[in-house]
């Protein structure tokens, strides 16, 4: 009886110590993710001298908050984050929507050739972005969309097809066949049964792959600095350049856009964290 109550105390022991590790390992990838956070809205608050001078998480004496109404007001920031906002919305609902139809098709219909459209769809995953900028720049040349928000649209929607529809995959696999039999057998057609039926079930999974999507919209560079030339139509990413001149750059207000293109993320992730990790979790179990 004696060797149990110290065997038990002992397991007790160790479990207690493997949480108190575990949670301090948390705590410290908590810190170092949040630093960096810290650092830069301290830096928004500087100008080009506080900058170079003084510590990095120090606060200046008397903070720069007019950075904030500088970059909106003076630097164009209100129009490339009109920009950002509706191209990222527009490129996400297009792409998930997209997704969603070829992975219905490919998981819940049968037809022949729908394991090579798949690997079609999977060797996207392994071209890089940089080898598709001439030939992209050319072909939108040719139909006149450069300088148009089209031509970036347009490509964000295919490279982000595959990894939507990779994210997509695991979840459509575990939807019982017996809620499409069911449908069938009340008289659902096939577009009602994608409509009614399944897109309602993979919310979860669609809020994921839009999420990653608005990320990686979000804080693109290369294409928009390629096939956008007008202020018109820059997004964030490429507008913070107005602040780097040939001589001077203004450090403080391209710490102020840089700011202000974050706080879109981090709201839109606090909103969806819940059914972004109710996705992965579904899709990765087959059952």
């Amino acid at each position: 009886m004696k060797q149990e109550m110290a065997s038990s105390r002992t397991q007790l022991y160790w479990k207690r110590l493997g949480l108190g590790l575990l949670y301090v390992m948390l705590v410290f990838v908590a810190v170092v993710q949040v630093l960096p956070l810290v650092w830069l809205f301290f830096f928004s608050l500087k100008n080009n001298q506080e900058v170079f001078h003084l510590p990095p998480f120090a606060l200046p004496e008397d903070p720069k908050w007019e950075n904030y109404v500088k970059v909106w007001t003076e630097g164009n920031i209100g129009v490339y984050f009109f920009n950002s906002v509706w191209i990222t919305v527009v490129s996400v609902v297009l792409t998930v929507f997209l997704a969603s139809l070829a992975t219905f098709a490919i998981t819940r219909m049968k037809w022949k050739l729908k394991k090579p459209v798949l690997g079609l769809f999977m060797v996207g995953l392994m071209i890089p972005v940089h080898s598709a900028l001439i030939p992209l720049f050319s072909l939108f040349l040719k139909i006149n969309l450069i300088n148009h928000p089209l031509s970036i649209i347009l490509t964000y929607t295919a490279f982000n097809l595959p990894l939507t529809i990779m994210i997509l995959l695991g979840f459509y696999y575990t939807i019982p066949r017996e809620l499409e039999e069911a449908a069938i057998m009340d008289g659902c057609s096939v577009h009602g049964l994608f409509f009614r039926i399944i897109l309602p079930i993979t919310t979860p999974a669609m809020a994921t792959a839009a999420i990653v999507n608005m990320i990686f919209n979000w804080n693109e560079f290369v294409f928009v600095n390629t096939f956008i030339s007008s202020d018109e139509y820059k997004t964030l990413t490429v507008g913070i350049q107005n602040f780097v001149g040939q001589y001077t750059t203004d450090w403080g207000a391209i710490g102020a856009t840089l700011v202000i293109s974050i706080l879109p993320i981090l709201i839109a992730y606090l909103i969806l964290s819940d059914r972004i990790v109710e996705g992965i979790t579904a899709g990765s179990v087959k059952g």
